[in-house]
């Protein structure tokens, strides 16, 4: 149904809210780009970096711009940089995005930034490892700038009562597109020695290695061809209107004068603050381990290619799962209390992933991690959702802090567990030392208990004057089904 115009921004053109044909579309990106995430950083991508990022002798040393340092760090400095720069990029682009009213026209480029990156991977050999390098920060950083605008839409196209089942099917779409991707790649890479031919060869007589950069070009296509369904069925953009008042500053300053306007409006939402307080620390614990998981069973408990792949495989059916159940207990107990429950159970999992060893450990471990793992993504960008000011013409300004605080995460985490393990040679103290951001993480989450998370009023900020000129390409035009 369409709602009824509480903000100036409604006066523009409201976009009909639970609209299946939009809703559905929505979670379509989640299916077309989640195959990024498993194939590239969780799965095939670290096994076959950990066979390429090696020196002459097999050792985990590699050579980088004239730096030598182990290529287990260097990946997780890769990581940390492309983060780092979307970071940096996307509040100007968000704010910008917000103020031209040209949302999916940024969420495409983002897209296809990333899946052609991903798609390059495909001349990943020994001999191409730093190209190889800054091919993957390319490819990252179009993946988690495409989030950003991907999540802004939550609470422009469903009703507040549906954000957690809508985000939870969001992330069960992801979980089930890519690990059908997953296993068509595994079924090209290992299919013939799975089924009793020699090792080494893959699919139609191509090596194994050729076989797994060509996963890497299959990533990218899929991600570039079902992103047209979103594409197709999101709310266009509208653009900036003919007769809005055009600053002197002109569009650049105007960017950062949106941003700035939302950063007004989070001195008078304290409870907004402290939940971005809470998932800036928790999410850096959960998303390292995310990144580093792969590599840390390939280089610390050594285990084969097909363990870590079954692993992984484990990882996003518990997933599915695990994202479902907690939508049910936010339901029954409160979204916060839901997340400090399952922030509490990461703190187990990081003193767990210090003493775990291969066999039943490892795979015990996986699964409570698949469990939460989705329940934490899900929750936060609903949670996040429903704090956010309600109407706010400029989700993807609020958004953009929403992601900013996630990649500063992801860039400290990364980094830290970088260093620990160059500095005393261990993984095992670098996951271990990941409790700390769950601990603080907790302690933000319970000061919001007893709190309505929302608050009823900004205040004189809260609607600055006339609707904003990006307020009528926030909203779109109407959708019919």
């Amino acid at each position: 149904m369409t709602p009824t115009p509480t903000h100036p921004a409604a006066a523009a053109g409201a976009v009909e809210k639970d609209n299946k044909r939009i809703t559905t579309g929505w979670t379509f990106y989640d299916w077309a780009n989640s195959v990024y995430p498993l194939v590239i950083t969780s799965s095939i991508f670290p096994i076959y970096w950990g066979a390429q990022a090696v020196d002459a002798q097999g050792r985990d040393v590699v050579n980088f711009l004239g730096y030598t340092l182990p290529g287990s760090s260097l990946l997780t400095y890769a990581i940390s940089a492309a983060f780092l720069i979307i970071a940096l990029v996307s509040p100007f682009l968000t704010s910008l995005a917000d103020y031209s009213g040209r949302k999916k026209l940024f969420l495409q480029i983002f897209c296809y930034l990333g899946a052609a990156s991903c798609a390059a991977l495909y001349f990943f050999t020994k001999d191409t490892l730093t190209l190889s390098t800054f091919i993957f920060i390319s490819a990252t950083v179009g993946f988690s700038g495409s989030i950003v605008f991907y999540n802004s839409y939550l609470p422009i196209i469903s009703s507040e009562e549906k954000f957690d089942s809508l985000s939870a099917r969001g992330f069960s779409m992801g979980y089930i597109g890519s690990v059908l991707l997953l296993v068509i790649c595994l079924g090209i890479i290992m299919g013939p020695h799975i089924a009793g031919g020699p090792e080494g060869v893959a699919l139609f007589g191509m090596s194994t290695g050729m076989a797994t950069r060509l996963s890497f070009l299959l990533t990218g296509i899929w991600w570039v061809g079902f992103a047209q369904i979103p594409f197709f069925t999101l709310p266009p953009d509208t653009g900036r209107p003919a007769d809005a008042p055009v600053s002197e500053d002109g569009w650049l300053l105007n960017g950062f004068r949106e941003l700035g306007k939302v950063w007004d409006q989070l001195k008078q939402l304290p409870n907004l603050k402290r939940f971005l307080l809470a998932y800036f620390t928790y999410n850096m614990g959960v998303q390292t381990v995310m990144y580093v998981a792969t590599i840390f069973g390939d280089k610390v408990l050594k285990l084969d290619s097909t363990s870590l792949i079954v692993t992984i495989l484990l990882l996003q059916i518990v997933g599915i799962l695990g994202a479902w159940l907690f939508a049910k207990l936010s339901e029954r107990i409160g979204n916060t209390r839901a997340l400090s429950w399952a922030v509490f159970i990461w703190m187990l999992i990081c003193v767990a992933g210090y003493y775990v060893q291969k066999g039943w450990s490892f795979f015990a471990l996986a699964a409570v991690i698949g469990l939460t793992m989705g329940a934490v993504q899900s929750l936060s960008r609903s949670t996040y959702s429903k704090i956010i000011p309600e109407n706010t013409p400029n989700t993807a300004a609020y958004f953009s802090f929403f992601d900013v605080v996630e990649k500063l995460g992801i860039v400290i985490g990364t980094l830290s567990f970088g260093l620990i393990g160059q500095i005393t040679g261990s993984m095992r103290n670098s996951i271990l030392s990941l409790i700390v951001f769950f601990i603080l993480g907790l302690a933000f989450l319970l000061s919001l208990r007893g709190k309505k998370l929302r608050e009823d009023s900004l205040g004189p900020v809260a609607v600055p004057g006339p609707p904003p000129a990006s307020a009528a390409a926030e909203m779109g035009a109407p959708m019919t089904r």
